[in-house]
């Protein structure tokens, strides 16, 4: 799934390391999902959504068909 992660981590000055730490993930994790190797579970996105404090839908594109 496509995602904005890298585009909202980069406007807080975060590191993957300091943002895995916030969300209680690993770096790797941040890593695969920035990648689009890895769709995070829903439980994850909405922390992720929360911790930037935007929808989902501002981080994650779900693909329409």
């Amino acid at each position: 799934m496509k995602n904005n992660l890298k585009v909202y981590r980069a406007m807080r000055d975060l590191t993957q390391e300091e943002l895995a730490k916030e969300l209680d993930v690993t770096r790797q994790t941040i890593i695969a999902i920035e990648k689009e190797k890895y769709d995070p579970s829903i439980i994850l996105a909405f922390k992720i959504a929360r911790f930037f404090k935007v929808q989902i839908e501002d981080i994650f594109i779900y693909p329409e068909d």
